[in-house]
């Protein structure tokens, strides 16, 4: 299995074996072992002739961008926080408004998300759910919840092609699913960030951009599609940290729209403001895309693990357990109505946060996991959002239900401060709990990482890339500062070693009460399976130095 997103370890190695490549002409290769038929059909001429366009537009900024970033953490590091910066700028103060947004995107009450590479999950999103409840747009995953490798890739872009065409069929044992053309959630798309590089794709020897190979892909094998069909090309861009960045998506945006002979403003995007910078340039980021906006969304786990990230280093923002964390904590509620407040003052949507239910395995606890919802979503819809997302279609109904209105673009906060205090506090336990929470989801997440999976339902909840992230930053905050947890006990590498190895063995006699008859060869596959998932998480999770991001780290792939 080829890895699709090259690692800091690998980039130098990716040069060096640039020669072992399908030759695609011009500058453009794909790595031989990843060519393949399904690939071919993908890269005919004239999108090769796009991305070689656009890669060669853009890779130079992108890189000075991210070079940006990491000078910026660097200073945090050394002690600075993220501050306003508004002056007098024309994006804080001047009277603008986004592009109208497209009737097609004027209701988005529920948005569900899942990986885009699993043809029967990607069919369940955009169809109703057994009790007759239907999303109105869904999220196609590219990031968070699919495992970037390879042949994940290229089954996504397939995928997405056959749900615009409303072709996509799937079959499992003696059932069918297939989509309804006529009662469809509306498509989104979302695609990898900045920071990452598809390592099978070269041009002039240097991998592309991943985020901009998934928009490539996506749009020019759909968009004219849709716009034939009067729909609008629906994308969301993720882990944007500054309004600058957002000007390169933007730049994107347009030269793939002028490239295919499209007007500009044809594709509408919404961006995750997910990250602690971003929370204090979201006017700004908005801005940039103006001519292509849809919205903000409050992407709030990813938010969590940005918090902890940018502020790793310093003592007094040292975060409390991660299940404690929403909008009851007044830096998150402050970000979130911040969002709301700029969005509808300058037409866009304002989207909020996941749902990260799996439906429990009894009624009891499925009424409380839809009490549960139903109060998150009704606190989102009572501070303004227009919206939120879901992770599992059971909850699609209960999220629905506190969203009456088609939207809420009315609510304007006009008591509320556009510049709060958004800095993250150290309010809140820090419990052994809370640290065997942290350990259990990253076993659980590297073993299904290790089956080429991006999203595992464990313990009755939705674990994706951003929930494994918070763990892992978590964990790897306390043992810097060397925290004591509320019960007494210093977080060491000796204590994360031990819960390690007991929450292993909790998760294996789990493992075999559940077994239910299955032969021992396979038992002990799984037993073992997730022993290596074990080792591979307390190896990230002990790390001296961290990794900005797991998919960047030296992680198999």
């Amino acid at each position: 299995m080829f890895p699709s997103t090259v690692t800091k370890q690998g980039r130098d190695a990716e040069r060096a074996h640039a020669g072992v490549v399908h030759d695609l002409g011009d500058g453009l290769a794909v790595r031989l072992g990843a060519w393949a038929d399904d690939v071919a059909a993908l890269f005919t001429p004239d999108f090769s002739q796009f991305l070689l366009t656009l890669h060669r537009e853009l890779e130079a900024e992108r890189r000075t961008l991210l070079a940006g970033r990491a000078e910026r953490q660097a200073r945090y590091d050394a002690g600075d926080v993220p501050v306003y910066e508004p002056g007098d700028s024309v994006a804080a103060a001047g009277d603008w408004r986004v592009a109208p947004v497209p009737s097609d995107l004027q209701k988005r009450r529920v948005e569900i998300t899942g990986p885009i590479n699993s043809t029967k999950m990607v069919i369940n999103m955009l169809s109703r759910n057994q009790d007759g409840f239907r999303a109105d747009t869904a999220m196609l995953d590219f990031e968070d919840s699919m495992k970037p490798s390879w042949r994940n890739v290229i089954a996504g872009v397939h995928n997405l092609i056959g749900a615009v065409q409303g072709t996509l069929e799937f079959t499992d044992g003696a059932k069918h699913y297939r989509l309804d053309p006529q009662d469809m959630a509306k498509i989104m798309v979302r695609v990898r960030g900045l920071h990452l590089d598809e390592s099978n794709v070269l041009i002039d020897g240097v991998p592309v951009s991943a985020g901009l190979f998934d928009f490539a892909m996506s749009f020019f094998h759909t968009a004219r599609t849709q716009v034939e069909r009067g729909q609008t090309p629906k994308y969301y861009i993720p882990k944007c940290e500054h309004y600058l960045e957002a000007r390169w998506w933007n730049r994107l945006f347009e030269l793939a729209q002028e490239h295919m002979h499209v007007p500009k403003g044809t594709l509408r995007a919404t961006f995750l403001i997910e990250t602690l910078p971003a929370a204090f340039q979201m006017e700004e980021i908005l801005y940039e895309i103006r001519e292509h906006a849809a919205g903000l969304n409050v992407g709030r786990w990813d938010k969590i693990f940005s918090d902890i990230k940018v502020l790793k280093l310093h003592p007094d923002r040292i975060m409390a357990d991660r299940g404690s964390i929403g909008l009851n904590r007044p830096w998150m509620l402050n970000y979130a109505k911040r969002l709301i407040k700029i969005c509808h003052a300058r037409g866009a949507f304002a989207i909020g946060g996941m749902a990260a239910f799996t439906p429990g395995k009894t009624e009891q606890l499925r009424q409380e996991q839809t009490a549960r919802v139903v109060e998150d979503k009704q606190l989102e819809a009572s501070i303004g959002h227009d919206g939120c997302w879901v992770s599992h279609p059971y909850f699609i109904g209960p999220a629905l239900s506190a969203f009456q209105r088609e939207n809420q673009t009315d609510v304007m906060l006009e008591e509320f401060d556009k510049y709060p205090d958004l800095l993250p506090r150290s309010d809140g336990d820090k419990t052994m709990a809370g640290l065997r929470k942290n350990i259990r989801v990253g076993i659980a997440y590297m073993q299904g990482w290790n089956q080429d999976i991006g999203c595992v339902a464990w313990d009755n909840l939705m674990e994706d890339l951003a929930t494994l992230e918070i763990s892992r930053a978590q964990t790897w905050q306390w043992l810097h500062h060397r925290i004591r947890l509320a019960s007494g006990e210093q977080v060491t590498p000796a204590l994360v070693e031990r819960i390690f190895e007991q929450e292993l063995g909790k998760i294996n006699d789990e493992i075999r009460r559940n077994s239910n008859g299955m032969p021992e060869h396979e038992l002990n596959k799984v037993l073992v399976d997730f022993s290596v998932a074990a080792e591979d998480a307390k190896r990230i999770f002990l790390k001296k130095s961290f990794d900005e991001f797991l998919s960047t780290s030296s992680v198999p792939l």
